[in-house]
């Protein structure tokens, strides 16, 4: 089997355990609705990393998709 070796692999594959958990808050600013909740579908606009990490502790193998659109330059 081929294994793909560069420098720095191991940094990149242990990035994620460097990167801290952050608190979803909700801006109700930006809420279609009056009622403001993390318990309905959320869209979360940030890193990547960052925004997955936030949903970990609570959803965590309860997600069955999650879309992750690409930046465009």
């Amino acid at each position: 089997m081929a294994v793909l070796n560069f420098k720095g692999k191991a940094f990149v594959q242990n990035y994620h355990l460097a990167v801290k958990y952050h608190q979803l808050v909700p801006q109700k600013d930006k809420s279609l609705t009056d009622k403001v909740s993390l318990n309905d579908n959320l869209i979360i606009h940030g890193d990547n990393l960052k925004a997955l990490k936030a949903l970990l502790p609570t959803y965590a193998g309860k997600v069955k998709c999650i879309y992750i659109d690409p930046p465009y330059k």
